[in-house]
């Protein structure tokens, strides 16, 4: 089967297409033909410095669509040829991958393979940064970083389906802006190289006649986060999911929370996964209801094939991308022709 590995850290150009054999699925897994992959910032960040890469060669890749292969030992519940959206470990950049059964998930009906492949990270996450983590009430108002992006869009959808108050994003250009506004944003702040990314701060207080935000979504981390922490309304809460700038780890304290009674947690999708699986597949399925019931939609915005997944990574390293980006394998058409 066909592969795409990282032999070596650096830009899009160590991503090369290998051929690999087939993975056999052990207890309590399943291996799948895979249709479709997300592309993640998170496989960026791999590919360019090792994050979550456990040795070299390494193939990326954290959520697939595509069909059941074969099952490990004690899997229920699942069938070979079924459709399946799956979250992995990594592994994903290739015709065939194993994934957990637990965090394996039969597609809703009326959900096909493409849209699948959009669901693993990226709705979950979304639903417990709005509901399990975020605790959203009606009325409250929420800042959103990176609100063009995929979590950002169901983002932007969730919150406004729950009843905020106003749903504000910061994007990094007009166009993402415009885009934002599509998907449930209100107000969108736009940050440029020539506008420190901190800067929005003063533009949330202004738009909410100094209030401050009562949730704040952070994916960012660094200075980033601390304006995200600035922008917070008395009994407001911020929640990490994400330290795109590589800063250092952050550290909040008792001078930046008793003032204004804030809270600060974290949601990491990958670790939920290792952590807390049972958990995160129930959180699963009430967020892939939502797509059922027409509450929230995520945008392909652009689709590569398997051997083009360097030019899916620079279009993702520009940041001008909006929506979800997809890989596409043989699979996608039904073929499982691989020995």
């Amino acid at each position: 089967m066909r592969a795409v590995e990282i032999q070596e850290y650096g830009g899009p150009e160590v991503l090369r297409v290998v051929e690999a054999e087939v993975p056999v699925p052990g207890p309590g897994q399943v291996s799948i033909d895979v249709a479709y992959t997300g592309v993640n910032f998170a496989d960026l960040k791999a590919r360019a410095e090792g994050y979550r890469v456990p040795a070299l060669p390494f193939v990326p890749g954290l959520e697939v669509s595509g069909r059941v292969r074969a099952l490990g030992a004690g899997v229920t519940g699942l069938a070979v040829g079924q459709e399946v959206a799956a979250l992995t470990q990594g592994g994903a950049y290739a015709d065939v991958v194993v994934a957990d059964a637990v965090t394996v998930f039969p597609l809703p009906s009326g959900v096909d393979l493409r849209t699948g492949a959009t669901l693993p990270t990226v709705l979950p996450t979304a639903y417990a940064l709005i509901h399990t983590v975020g605790r959203l009430q009606p009325g409250e108002t929420v800042l959103v970083q990176g609100a063009a992006g995929g979590v950002g869009t169901v983002l932007g959808q969730l919150a406004s389906a729950a009843g905020a108050g106003a749903v504000h994003g910061v994007v990094s250009s007009a166009a993402k802006a415009e885009y934002a506004r599509e998907h449930g944003y209100d107000e969108v702040f736009v940050t440029s190289s020539t506008t420190p990314s901190a800067s929005f701060a003063k533009e949330v207080r202004e738009a909410t006649d100094g209030r401050g935000v009562d949730l704040a979504l952070d994916p960012v981390g660094g200075e980033t986060l601390r304006a995200s922490l600035d922008s917070l309304a008395p009994f407001g809460r911020l929640v990490s999911f994400g330290n795109a700038s590589g800063a250092q780890p952050w550290q909040v304290g008792q001078p930046d929370l008793y003032p204004l009674a804030l809270s600060v947690s974290g949601f990491s999708i990958l670790t939920l996964a290792q952590t807390a699986p049972t958990e995160l597949r129930a959180l699963t399925e009430r967020a892939f209801r939502t797509v059922v019931d027409g509450v929230v939609s995520l945008p392909v915005t652009a689709e590569f094939a398997l051997p083009d997944a360097a030019e899916a990574h620079r279009l993702m390293g520009t940041r001008t991308s909006t929506g979800k980006l997809l890989l596409r394998t043989h699979g996608a058409d039904g073929a499982t022709d691989l020995a």
